[in-house]
């Protein structure tokens, strides 16, 4: 991590490969971005959009990856979307980024370049903490950027479902005992789920989950191992330590 303008920080990912001027309070891209990333089907020639972007983590981790796809990267935050915008820039990658609130109107949405049927792949990492059963934190811009409200994940779906093109693909990350409610907002419209949990200890129950998903897809569901983070002792596991540097994806993204 290096500093940047007053309240800015500049930390590298993907083993330094890619690098992002993020705000140093707030939500901070981290982990969760870069494994969304592992688990995105992209291929040269796809538009992708990065639904809730912020600075750009998730998406940009994709194009370093998959070289001459669309990316545009989509967020409600106009400061955040102006960092994406630069981060964008800084790193080499072409992509467009939008401000926007996903809860918007089709028209908005159209407005801005994603009509209905007019992207390959969304990637999503919505807001999930419970602000019931979870202290809220007393930064603004951190507890907009986590707190989920009780339609926040099937708003954010339905938009997905609106803008992707049959058979385009939505790869989310969100927390594990969520499950049902993910399933239950796929059930209109999308088919051909894939599940991952990750896990952060060999012996602990799933932290987060990663779903791919096909709209208007008929394959039957399919759950696939399990990702640990950590071994027992602590230290970073070897295939998390390949899928943070870039090294490596996920099931998710190949099958």
């Amino acid at each position: 991590m290096s500093e940047g303008k007053p309240g800015i920080t500049e930390d590298g990912f993907l083993g330094g490969r890619l690098r992002l001027r993020q705000p140093m309070s707030g939500h901070r891209a981290g982990h969760d971005a870069i494994l969304l990333a592992a688990a995105t089907v992209a291929r040269p020639g796809q538009r992708i959009a990065d639904f809730g972007a912020g600075v750009g983590a998730a998406g940009l981790a994709v194009a370093r990856r998959v070289a001459g796809i669309e990316l545009v990267l989509v967020e409600i935050d106009a400061a955040v979307a102006a960092l994406a915008s630069a981060n964008a820039a800084s790193n080499g990658i072409d992509a467009s980024v939008v401000t926007l609130d996903l809860d918007a109107s089709a028209a908005a949405f159209a407005a801005a370049g994603l009509g209905p049927d007019s992207v390959d792949g969304v990637l999503t990492n919505p807001p999930f903490n419970d602000p019931v059963r979870q202290q809220p934190s007393p930064d603004r811009a951190r507890r907009a950027a986590h707190e989920a409200t009780a339609t926040t994940l099937e708003n954010w779906i339905h938009a997905a479902r609106r803008v992707l093109k049959p058979g385009g693909v939505l790869t989310l990350i969100w927390r594990a005992e969520g499950l049902d409610q993910i399933l239950a907002a796929l059930a209109r419209g999308f088919g051909g789920v894939g599940i991952q949990p990750i896990h952060s200890t060999p012996s602990g129950p799933a932290i987060r989950i990663l779903v791919r998903a096909a709209k208007g897809g008929r394959a039957p569901l399919r759950i696939f191992p399990g990702l640990v983070l950590n071994d027992s002792a602590g230290v970073p596991t070897s295939q998390a330590n390949a899928l943070l540097s870039g090294e490596a994806v996920l099931p998710l993204a190949t099958q």
